[in-house]
């Protein structure tokens, strides 16, 4: 039986370094941050010590760091934070996302249009499930407040141009006068954290999210970089922890977690890639010997930890059960949207037809795997694949 792992996009597992740091705040220095005898102090010390880290890696200010539990809750924030804050105002808003976004980000702006809270648009993406930057030009109103945009796809891997779009935004910004709406810059950077730069300043963002769980650290913790003066309506209440924005006790070890987990991308970052690129590469030439079989996205510019790659005849839900059989575990798309049967919307967006995207898996390396797993993940899939065609009426 093979234990193989390749759905490191859906989560990693927990750097043993990681695990390390934060085991004191759970069994020695449990204190609640807001309490304020000694055991509290330690514990908030701590805290502080993982803001100030995750504020180098955004290369940001302490107080611009806002810790949740997680991306949903980040992108949350973010997006329905802003839009009730100008609602709140009396403002009639118009936002913009993209047609491939996480269902974190999809799901709230489809929400915010059905409750008609703000005007919403949905910029396609082009073969390679790249944003269509004229597309977004035109798209941009008077009163668009807000656009957010995934930096690189968790189900393709597609790198977005951020810097493109950051230029777009500052273009329409010195057009707009003093006292007219502004234009936020929000971008979902869970899967970027570990391959792309993550500097707020030279992106040109006003909101990013992170999370946890897919940089080496435990499910429960994430944050979001809120730019100074930016305007947030809180979305929960009964507390006064993360500047009024979010209630709860905060989550020491996972925030203690979280730092030492950017701590490592920072240091060993580079490394990490080098490796998985050639593990990659090393499947990438392996699978395209197998027939009928065609990968989606431009692999020359995707992360370098993802491919997505379809089989004509050979079902993916199947191909991800036989393989889970052989101790392999792999995806066919997004974790959050897994329970759906319909064709990745990600897919569809790229114009891939329902034959080619029902036959898509999703292959995610992590850092902790090998090159000695290509050989035999190359066989179980291959096997895979010929079983169900043979089955294929």
């Amino acid at each position: 039986m093979n234990n193989i792992y390749f759905d490191n996009s859906a989560t990693t597992k927990i750097d043993p370094r990681v695990l390390e740091k934060m085991m004191p705040y759970l069994t020695e220095v449990f204190g609640n941050p807001g309490s304020i005898h000694s055991a509290g102090q330690a514990a908030l010390s701590a805290v502080d010590e993982a803001r100030a880290k995750v504020a180098d890696f955004f290369h940001c200010a302490p107080a611009e760091v806002v810790f949740t539990s997680g991306a949903t809750e980040s992108n949350n924030l973010a997006i329905q934070g802003v839009v009730d804050f100008f609602v709140g105002q009396g403002k009639k808003i118009h936002i913009i996302t993209s047609a491939i976004e996480h269902p974190s980000v999809l799901e709230v702006f489809k929400e915010l249009q059905k409750m008609k809270k703000a005007e919403v648009d949905f910029i396609e993406v082009d073969q390679f499930g790249v944003l269509k930057l004229d597309q977004l030009k035109k798209k941009i109103k008077a009163n668009t407040v807000l656009i957010s945009l995934m930096y690189a796809n968790n189900e393709v891997g597609s790198i977005q141009p951020i810097s493109a779009v950051r230029d777009v935004i500052l273009a329409e910004r010195t057009k707009r006068e003093a006292k007219a709406l502004p234009l936020y810059f929000h971008i979902d950077a869970v899967q970027a954290a570990n391959y792309l730069p993550c500097d707020v300043n030279g992106l040109g963002v006003d909101l990013m999210t992170i999370s946890g769980h897919k940089i080496y650290a435990p499910k429960g913790v994430g944050a979001l970089y809120l730019r100074k003066g930016v305007k947030v309506k809180p979305q929960g209440f009964g507390g006064h922890y993360e500047y009024g924005l979010r209630p709860g006790t905060l989550n020491v070890a996972g925030i203690v977690a979280l730092g030492a987990a950017v701590d490592l991308i920072m240091q060993h970052g580079k490394t990490d890639i080098q490796k998985l690129k050639t593990i990659k590469e090393k499947l990438i030439n392996e699978i395209d010997k197998v027939e009928d079989a065609r990968f989606n996205g431009q692999i020359e510019t995707q992360l370098p930890n993802i491919i997505n790659v379809s089989f004509l005849n050979a079902e993916g839900e199947s191909l991800l059960m036989m393989l889970d059989l052989e101790g392999i575990a792999i995806s066919t798309g997004s974790a959050c949207s897994s329970g759906s049967l319909e064709p990745s919307h990600v897919l569809t967006a790229m114009g891939i037809k329902p034959e080619w995207s029902h036959g898509s898996v999703r292959i995610s390396l992590g850092r902790f795997n090998t090159s000695h797993e290509v050989a035999p993940f190359v066989g179980a899939l291959r096997a895979a694949v010929d079983k169900l065609r043979k089955m294929a009426p």
